[in-house]
């Protein structure tokens, strides 16, 4: 059973990972219609996703340990950006705020003694050190690109194998969970 303080603070993060969910569909659609960003679109339709399987797990963890997984209400996410390299920094910021945020869970859970749910919060945290290392790395990349049109054509078509590398293979590990 959970407490009413750990299943207030599931909720809030199934908040978040929908709001994640948005966020990574609003830049998918925003590089949908850029010139040449079709890989870079197709990345984060697919990090959209993941982020809704995320919310999804959360909600049914909640509703099986005698709590009510709440389906949240959404704010517009931005759907406009002034570059690429914008995209990809509030990716990484974003990633950085769900870690921070999953941190906290597993730190509540401890205080709780809530040893069900923090062991079910480790899949979060493996996943969240795999998703900052792949905004990082690839943040990176755009700041070797510069403004080469040419290396961003290369990132572009490059984009999703980023994804096997860092995750060895598992297409960021996120899809099937």
């Amino acid at each position: 059973m959970l407490s009413k303080t750990i299943q207030e603070a599931l909720n809030a993060q199934i908040g978040l990972e929908a709001a994640s969910s948005q966020a990574y569909l609003a830049m998918a659609s925003w590089a949908d219609i850029q010139p040449g960003l079709q890989g870079v679109s197709e990345f984060f339709y697919k990090q959209s996703d993941e982020e809704r399987v995320h919310m999804l797990k959360l909600i049914k963890f909640v509703n099986e340990r005698g709590g009510f997984g709440i389906v949240p209400h959404l704010g517009q996410p931005i759907i406009t950006f002034q570059s690429i390299k914008r995209v990809f920094e509030e990716f990484l910021a974003h990633e950085i705020k769900v870690s921070e945020s999953i941190n906290d869970l597993v730190h509540m859970a401890l205080q709780e003694k809530d040893y069900a749910t923090h062991n079910f919060l480790q899949w979060y945290v493996s996943e969240q050190i795999e998703e900052e290392r792949l905004a990082r790395t690839l943040n990176e990349k755009l700041e070797m690109i510069g403004e080469d049109k040419s290396g961003l054509y290369l990132f572009d078509r490059d984009i999703l194998n980023f994804r096997m590398q860092i995750s060895g293979g598992s297409g960021g590990g996120r899809g099937g969970h």
